[in-house]
């Protein structure tokens, strides 16, 4: 028999003093009641109830039993409400991985809204361009900037935003170096690029497909340290619209390789599971989700510009 039932079943019958009164109340049958209630008492080894005609009353045993299996139900409704608060209500510390430079161009400046409306929750939020394992390192969501993401069996992917990636340099630079044409020019150029890794530059025009690994005169693993020196006529850089979106609507910065097209970048939300998924969670990733749609660079999710779908 299912000992949690039988022991809900003893307690009814042991507080109602009545078989039948605890039999209505549990929806059961009376012969059921008095099987788990029996059942219970050749498991003890103990008489736990005092029967007549009249009412039922517990023995001494079944005093003390009743107190202590009272106490044990009470904990566990008690672990259950919490678990099912926890799924339901916002609250409790949600612990978030985000990239340096996006983080704090973008992610850290929702956060403030986020925390105003629901006042319960707390974020920590760790900032690295390392794909921390989100498992091991206790992270309940990551934020993911790539054009695509490895396949995982233990992580859900949600995409939220892309943006383009777009070449481009201070017209002082070009004028004083040129301007390239096609992606085979930039060996020629001073190329700022991000990383040790030197992944390359991709472009394709007419189905096919160009990729170049330039020559680094600056590297760094900084997306803004980068840009500071874009801005500052150091040379040429490839990078996601959402770091020079404004300064190219500006005129500081000019987008080169007209006819070329390179793949965007996407911006995902990285979680362990999609099973069971936390409130806190889903209401980051909504949040986060609404307000990047919102911006001049944003892409949609299926590569349309967001703005012309809100």
């Amino acid at each position: 028999m299912d000992r949690l039932l039988t022991l809900r079943i003893f307690r009814r019958v042991a507080e109602l003093q009545s078989f039948s009164a605890a039999a209505r109340e549990l929806r059961l049958s009376n012969a059921a009641v008095s099987k788990h209630v029996s059942h219970l008492e050749e498991e003890l080894g103990a008489r736990l109830l005092h029967r007549t005609t009249r009412k039922v009353s517990p023995t001494a045993i079944g005093e003390a039993y009743l107190e202590r299996s009272a106490r044990l139900l009470d904990e566990l409704d008690e672990l259950d409400r919490s678990v099912t608060r926890s799924t339901t209500e916002v609250r409790g510390t949600l612990r978030v991985n985000v990239p340096n430079a996006f983080g704090a161009l973008y992610i850290s400046p929702m956060i403030p809204a986020l925390l105003a409306r629901w006042p319960e929750l707390s974020v920590d939020m760790s900032m690295t361009d390392r794909f921390v394992d989100l498992v091991d390192e206790g992270v309940d969501v990551a934020i993911r900037i790539a054009s695509a993401l490895p396949d995982s069996t233990t992580l859900v992917a949600r995409r939220l935003a892309g943006a383009d990636q777009l070449t481009c340099a201070t017209p002082r630079y070009l004028a004083e170096h040129g301007t390239p044409r096609a992606p085979a020019d930039l060996a020629a150029h001073r190329c700022l690029t991000h990383g040790r890794t030197r992944e390359p530059w991709v472009y394709a025009r007419d189905g096919e497909t160009f990729a170049v690994r330039p020559e680094p005169r600056l590297s760094a693993d900084n997306s803004l340290a980068l840009r500071d020196a874009l801005l500052a006529d150091a040379g040429i850089m490839s990078t996601p619209a959402f770091y020079v979106h404004e300064h190219v609507e500006s005129g500081r910065l000019q987008v080169l390789l007209e006819g070329y097209a390179s793949p965007p970048v996407w911006i995902h939300a990285v979680y362990p599971s999609r099973r069971h998924l936390s409130s806190k969670v889903q209401t980051f990733v909504e949040h986060v989700s609404e307000q990047i749609s919102r911006a001049p660079w944003a892409l949609g999710p299926d590569g349309r510009p967001a703005r012309a779908r809100v």
